[in-house]
């Protein structure tokens, strides 16, 4: 008969052929054949005897050093400190890295438990160190967030809302106002008149903002060697992981469609497109294009607004002028040249290029938007964060799951008309261009 460690390594050494099999069927992108499924069915069975086996083995090795040390030794369960997240600032780690360093030495054959770590809630037995996951320090997520915020391009323009207690979502009261020109605030009237004479009553109309948190989940995966540089591997989350996400929350905001993630700008009703010009070639931006977007975002969203393209227009832009007498004047300014600025600009506003913004020729391509007046995120306990030994053990590698909640959406749900200027002239706080196919 085998030692435990043997069983497990006849684990170990089927899984990973499993693996390979996987590997090489989405490498060719084809479906397994009958004869691989019959193999892998035969190693999945081997698998699951040989674990059996395992924790026969592990029962019997605990129930023998209970009869041979009785009142001396303790179980797997007592031995584990029980720790709580909040925990006193000499008891924390120092940096992410350190304390995934100390999470693989847990998970090493005879390695020791790290008081500073603590569990967490993964569905898989906790008295076995290598059968569950282990929360990231609470104040590393937290920064981590805050990074994610400030280094996003368009998360951090945005109006933030945190939701507290065991809600999981969150109702804003708003004006509902679609029109300026017969009333303002959805129904609010003022008039003159004789000082003596009836008034006429008047009242505002509300609507609901309603804001439902979904998840946001990333994994990242770090090799054994990597988790031994506690440097490296800091530098590795800060950038990957919180890059992806800043990524994600973007796409979400410009071009979420609501389910199941953020509402964005282009699938909602509150856009207003602005249309091509008679004549205007496929695939081109012109300073007409422009000014009319311009002329459509609300006057008080000016100082906030930016300019969102994707990189594939700027030729257009750069050679972009208005016409004034018998020359012109340029309305794009290129950054550190005649702007002045440490960024493009186009009549004055920021130009951010972004990998989220569809390509030339359709809507979105260019987008003139007031994140910080038009479109709410609310968020709920920040970034929860976890670690499992192994997941990826075939590959000797250790996983991070991270858990953002998150909803967001316009804050207007359609245009307005204003005051003077027609149902045909409405404005918002997003303005995009319609197709140019």
């Amino acid at each position: 008969m085998k030692t435990i460690n043997q069983y497990r390594e006849d684990i170990k050494s089927l899984m990973k052929k499993v693996a390979d099999i996987d590997a090489q069927a989405i490498a060719e992108n084809r479906d397994l054949t009958s004869d691989e499924l019959l193999l892998k069915n035969e190693m999945m069975d081997a698998v699951e005897d040989r674990s059996a086996m395992v924790k026969t083995l592990e029962r019997q090795e605990r129930v023998g050093n209970l009869l041979s040390e009785p009142g001396e030794r303790e179980t797997v369960e007592k031995k584990r400190p029980a720790m709580s997240v909040q925990i006193a600032d000499k008891q924390k780690f120092g940096s992410i890295g350190e304390q995934m360093f100390a999470v693989m030495r847990a998970g090493q054959p005879g390695g020791s438990i790290d008081p500073r770590l603590y569990n967490a809630a993964t569905g898989l037995g906790e008295s076995v160190p290598s059968d569950g996951g282990f929360l990231v320090q609470q104040d590393f997520s937290s920064a981590l967030l805050e990074q994610l915020f400030s280094t996003g391009i368009l998360a951090a323009r945005c109006r933030r809302q945190q939701i507290s207690g065991n809600a999981n979502g969150m109702k804003i009261n708003g004006v509902d106002e679609t029109s300026r020109a017969a009333s303002r605030s959805g129904g609010i009237i003022g008039y003159w008149k004789d000082e003596a004479a009836e008034k006429t009553a008047s009242k505002p109309k509300f609507r609901q903002i309603e804001l439902n948190l979904h998840k946001l989940i990333g994994l990242c995966y770090a090799t054994d060697e990597l988790l031994s540089d506690a440097a490296a591997l800091e530098s590795f989350i800060r950038t990957a992981f919180v890059a992806e996400f800043g990524f994600q929350l973007d796409d979400a905001i410009i071009n979420g469609n609501g389910t199941g993630k953020p509402l964005g700008i282009l699938a909602s009703d509150c856009v207003v497109s602005v249309a091509k010009e008679p004549a205007q070639k496929a695939k081109t931006i012109m300073a007409e294009n422009i000014m009319k977007m311009r002329s459509r975002l609300f006057a008080s969203s000016r100082a906030n607004a930016v300019w969102l393209i994707n990189q594939n227009i700027e030729p257009q832009l750069h050679s972009m002028s208005l016409a004034v007498g018998t020359g012109g004047a340029p309305i794009y300014l290129p950054a550190n040249g005649l702007s002045g600025q440490p960024f493009d600009t186009l009549y004055g506003l920021p130009v951010l290029p972004i990998e989220q913004c569809p390509t030339l020729g359709t809507v979105g391509d260019i987008i003139l938007a007031d994140f910080t007046g038009g479109y709410i995120l609310a968020e709920k306990g920040g970034i929860q964060s976890d670690m499992s030994i192994h997941v990826a053990f075939t590959s000797d590698q250790s996983v991070f799951r991270f858990v953002m909640r998150i909803d967001g959406q316009p804050v207007r749900a359609t245009p307005l008309t204003p005051y003077k200027g027609g149902a045909d002239y409405t404005q918002s706080h997003f303005i995009t261009l319609a197709t140019r196919a």
